[in-house]
């Protein structure tokens, strides 16, 4: 990332130069000729004004008009990218707006463009809504994805670094972009999806989210005695993980009486990005905190009755 914004800012720089000189016409070792042409054509070419013939002057204007443009666009790239390392909602909004900004770009260089070579940009800008009218028709999933990711937007359904369910894919939203969404999940996997196909999903990451565990005790356990040193440890387990737990572990109850033992339900607080970790931790502290109080962890067994022959 470090490497790929120095050779932004080098071609910034670089790029600035050559427009300053372009600018300048007096600094070039041109004849004079040639520098009162160029003067010339930017001075009316770079007002969009198009009736002067191509010559070596228009072609150098095109080169500082497309320098222009280019620049604008990577001071803009750069300032929307500082603001995007706030985060959430602002990261969201400068990623898409990066993503237009890169079509602003090239229309902006090629209508001006047409203008310093002599071209009406109106007439190929009516043409152009004709033939986009025309292919509207049959890009219709484009438009709805375009759409659609205003609407997310716009709605904040959900941003840039939000943990969100879709489908039976669980992952950290990456980027939304004017067409598509990438997810990444826990390993690292990536899923590209059209906007239009983002329905029904779940975003884990609005409120804090609860680790659940299932322990088993044995049948022989007395429940009352249980329960009465649940009470007095589990506010003490809450305490040993405060970057990981937002509460005390909470005794849910009884939750089936199975084969082998009875099921107890545990809960405890967490945000949606350490809900497998505490879940994780819970389950060892508390086989750590039956083991110490004499809590029996029951097993499946089987027991065969042999009849009388």
């Amino acid at each position: 990332m470090k490497k790929k914004n120095t050779r932004t800012y080098i071609g910034i720089v670089l790029v600035a130069i050559l427009a300053l000189l372009l600018a300048n016409p007096n600094w070039l070792p041109l004849p004079s000729g040639l520098k009162t042409a160029l003067a010339e054509t930017e001075k009316n070419n770079l007002l969009f004004q198009s009736d002067a013939h191509t010559t070596i002057a228009q072609l150098l204007t095109l080169v500082l008009a497309v320098a222009l443009v280019w620049l604008c666009y990577q001071i803009v790239k750069l300032i929307l990218a500082a603001l995007g390392k706030r985060g959430g909602r602002a990261g969201t909004v400068t990623n898409l707006v990066s993503g237009l900004l890169k079509y602003v770009a090239v229309i902006a260089a090629l209508v001006w463009g047409l203008s310093i070579l002599g071209v009406n940009a109106t007439a190929v800008l009516a043409g152009v809504g004709i033939v986009g009218l025309i292919l509207g028709f049959g890009a219709q999933s484009l438009i709805e994805d375009i759409i659609t990711g205003a609407f997310i937007i716009f709605e904040n359904q959900y941003s840039v670094g939000d943990i969100i369910i879709l489908d039976d894919f669980r992952g950290t939203v990456r980027s939304i972009g004017v067409r598509t969404t990438v997810i990444e999940d826990a390993g690292g996997n990536l899923k590209v999806v059209n906007n239009s196909d983002i329905r029904n999903f779940q975003n884990r990451s609005r409120n804090n989210s609860v680790a659940l565990v299932l322990a088993a005790v044995s049948y022989a356990t007395d429940l009352r005695k249980l329960e009465k040193m649940l009470q007095e440890k589990l506010p003490g387990l809450g305490k040993e993980h405060p970057d990981l737990y937002l509460s005390a572990p909470r005794y849910l109850g009884v939750d089936a009486l199975a084969d082998s033992g009875v099921n107890l339900k545990f809960a405890v607080d967490v945000t949606e990005q350490n809900v497998f970790a505490g879940q994780r931790m819970l389950a060892r502290d508390l086989k750590i905190l039956f083991d110490d109080n004499g809590v029996e962890i029951p097993f499946p067994q089987v027991v065969v009755h042999k009849g009388n022959d």
